[in-house]
């Protein structure tokens, strides 16, 4: 695969791991970095259906698919079946190829459990990523991170075993624990399996206080697995780049602030910029295309500095 080279020093990026947690308030707004205040992106307050985002309660056929898929997704996600995802997807040996080709992988993919965007999925990674390129645009880690953050969704193909919906998209959650009421349809975990495993059905679950995410089973799905490929290919963005990979579907802590307790302090500090990320990656989402061939070349070049050329997925 052709392969456009671009001069990273001209790319300018100022990222320095003992500065990326700078001043972001909550509601993100503005955000101070390196002393820089930042106005950043103006979410809008309707989707290309002209509905609110998120709005799962409204009235429509697609609604109607995405609440089945919720269904599905509190019945079958599992300890059990978590656990036994990623011992069967961290052997990584279901492909070899590069970053972009798997973006291109993603044309054929569209996410039922999304009630805004019927688009493929690289028109919403380059969308999100050219908003926060323009707010954003000495933060190239940044940019790679929101190019990269849905790759996972390849899962639904058939190479990568084609999965089910409920299996790669959707709101990801803690198993081993009581499933907070602030998780979307929170009423179909009823017939969830794991209601019935005393173990699982405290508010700490199998977990302690202030364990960290990173010793907590999330949800099987596409955030974990693109972390994993990350992670385990030698991927070298910096921690809140993984952390945002990881948990940028984990609705129920980053909107509602449900299973905070199971957080430590770097956690903390890297919702921060999850946070201004998801803001993006919601709200970015849009009927107006992306020139892929325009912004091909600087995305590479990300590629190049972050990653290896070809990673086992």
């Amino acid at each position: 695969m052709a392969t456009t080279l671009v001069d990273q020093s001209a790319l300018g990026s100022q990222f320095d791991e003992k500065n990326v947690h700078n001043h972001v308030t909550k509601d993100t707004n503005e955000v101070t970095l390196n002393g820089v205040s930042h106005n950043g992106f103006t979410a809008p307050e309707i989707n290309s259906f002209g509905h609110s985002f998120r709005a799962y309660d409204a009235e429509s056929e697609r609604q109607k698919g995405v609440e089945e898929f919720y269904r599905l997704q509190h019945i079958n996600q599992t300890y059990d079946f978590v656990k036994k995802m990623r011992e069967n997807y961290e052997k990584l040996n279901r492909a070899e190829m590069s970053i972009w080709e798997c973006c291109e992988l993603l044309n054929q993919v569209v996410d039922d459990s999304d009630p805004d965007l019927d688009e493929p999925q690289i028109q919403h990674l380059l969308q999100s990523t050219e908003a926060i390129r323009k707010d954003y645009p000495n933060e190239d880690w940044l940019h790679l991170t929101a190019l990269i953050h849905d790759l996972g969704k390849i899962l639904l193909l058939p190479q990568f075993g084609e999965l089910p919906q409920w299996a790669v998209v959707g709101d990801t959650f803690p198993v081993g624990c009581a499933f907070d009421e602030a998780n979307i349809h929170h009423k179909f975990f009823k017939e969830n399996p794991d209601i019935k495993n005393p173990a699982y059905n405290t508010k700490d679950g199998i977990y302690t206080n202030g364990c960290g995410l990173e010793n907590v089973m999330m949800s099987w799905g596409h955030d974990d697995y693109m972390y994993l490929v990350a992670k385990e290919n030698g991927c070298t963005l910096p921690s809140a780049g993984l952390f945002i990979i990881r948990y940028h579907s984990f609705y129920p802590l980053h909107k509602e602030g449900a299973y905070s307790h199971l957080m430590n302090d770097e956690d903390r500090e890297n919702l921060k910029w999850l946070h201004i990320f998801n803001k993006y990656d919601l709200y970015s989402k849009s009927k107006v295309l992306v020139d892929v061939e325009k912004v091909k070349p600087y995305y590479q070049s990300l590629i190049e500095k972050y990653f290896p050329a070809k990673l086992k997925w």
